[in-house]
């Protein structure tokens, strides 16, 4: 099975790579081994960043990595080297090999089933390079710093602009014959500053990042959106310990579906430590929510047409209006189960919860009092009991309008009880990684403050 591929670079980055598979997995048959997995990658790009009108770092990269899994039966060994050339290719496979001759065997370890391998390969719109020169990089970096600091006199200080270039090209290849191209780019641009006033000192930052520079924001939107932001939370005050309602802003709601996908991956499911432990076909949200994983999305993140097995990726629906409807498997934990691989060796693609009817503004009237979250720090989630407990800062919200912006709090409660109270989600769907959503509000939480 071979991939076509659209893109002359691609296809030149892809040969060499290819041929570098193809001997991991005949040097794999001839020590012996009764099956094997390689996967070769290369990706290069460019990061600058400027603080206070100076560069401060330029970081050029260029990796190359293979991985290579061999199996004898049912015992496994892996290596892995940056070395591509034959000898190193040798000595990398008879490492696996001798580290496969001291395992156990596992009754559910090997290849993922041949039948799964994927079969068509559409083009996801995932490649789009850049590689932009230094000094390009640096002035738009330098456009996004400025016009966040003239933005408003209160801009004092800045954490400084940053704009990246990446892109990346690795082949995968087993025993059953698979053998599949993953590619693609991602460029960002970002910026974090400082306002001060007579009440203190507040950070904040915004950031684009898109497969398609075209169609990342404008350096100037970029700067403006991190000032206006950091300008906004100035005057943040401590506030009592209460229950209330929490809206999670849609870039901070989509820590809320990793928690999720962490809960139904199937990992945490045969080791028995996931709080959704034994929930598939029961209600684990309210009625109106749903949520699917779509690999299939054009440009997105997340998209592809095949998993790190190469088994075919497919959409699915995890929650149907309430209803866990299925989890994410990869071969191994798909038989630790005695379930069938989902296509999710790696994970979520594209996690999708379906959006209502209200904006951020929208969200808030719906609310009326309570706490708009915009930023969590440090992490304090047990995945085993569901426990939640971050801590976070904000504005309280009061007669649906904000009323004044809220630091040093913590908000906590469990995953569990706060999916079932998930009362709406907005139509400002984040779609700045792989997990998109809009803006969750949910029915009351904790809030330990004073």
């Amino acid at each position: 099975m071979t991939k076509m591929i659209k893109h002359a670079d691609v296809t030149a980055m892809a040969g060499p790579l290819e041929s570098v598979v193809e001997q991991a997995l005949e040097e794999a048959k001839r020590q012996g081994a009764s099956s094997a997995e390689a996967d070769a990658s290369m990706s290069q790009g460019l990061s600058a960043t400027v603080r206070l009108g100076d560069v401060e770092t330029i970081e050029n990269n260029r990796d190359k990595s293979l991985a290579v899994s061999v199996y004898f039966g049912q015992s496994t060994g892996s290596a892995s080297t940056t070395d591509m050339s034959p000898d190193a290719i040798k000595k990398t496979v008879a490492a696996a090999c001798s580290i496969a001759s001291r395992t156990a065997e596992d009754d559910c370890g090997g290849l993922a089933d041949a039948d799964r391998m994927a079969t068509e390969f559409p083009d996801l719109d995932l490649w789009h390079p850049w590689n932009p020169p230094a000094e390009q990089a640096i002035e738009l970096a330098m456009q996004c710093e400025q016009a966040a600091r003239s933005c408003d006199d209160k801009i004092t200080n800045s954490e400084g602009a940053t704009v990246s270039s990446h892109e990346g090209v690795a082949i995968y290849t087993n025993s059953h014959g698979f053998i599949g191209t993953r590619y693609g780019t991602r460029h960002s641009l970002s910026c974090a500053v400082i306002a001060e006033n007579t009440a203190g000192m507040e950070r904040d930052y915004w950031y684009s990042v898109e497969r398609d520079r075209n169609n990342l924001e404008s350096a100037e939107e970029v700067g403006k959106k991190a000032a206006r932001r950091s300008v906004k939370r100035l005057g943040a005050r401590k506030m009592k310990s209460c229950q209330a309602p929490i809206l999670y802003e849609a870039q901070v709601a989509s820590s809320l579906l990793s928690h999720f996908s962490s809960a139904i991956n199937g990992g945490s499911l045969y080791r028995k430590s996931s709080f959704l432990l034994d929930h598939c076909g029961k209600l684990v949200f309210p009625a109106h929510i749903n949520i699917s994983d779509k690999p299939f999305i054009p440009g997105a993140l997340g998209s592809s047409a095949f998993d790190s097995e190469g088994v075919a990726t497919q959409e699915r629906e995890l929650v149907h209006h309430g209803v866990l409807e299925g989890y994410l498997l990869n071969s191994y934990s798909a038989r630790k189960l005695g379930m069938q691989t989902t296509g999710n060796a790696g994970g979520a693609h594209n996690l999708v919860i379906e959006p209502g009817e209200h904006d951020l503004d929208g969200l808030m009237q719906e609310m009326g009092t309570g706490l708009l979250v915009t930023e969590l720090i440090g992490y304090g989630v047990n995945n085993v009991t569901g426990d939640y407990s971050r801590g976070a800062a904000g504005f309280w919200v009061e007669n649906g309008a904000i009323a004044y912006p809220v630091s040093e709090i913590t908000i906590a409660g469990n995953l569990k009880d706060m999916f079932m109270q998930v009362m709406e989600v907005g139509n400002d769907v984040e779609q700045r990684g792989t997990n998109i959503t809009g803006s969750i509000l949910i029915e009351n939480m904790t809030i330990a403050g004073e």
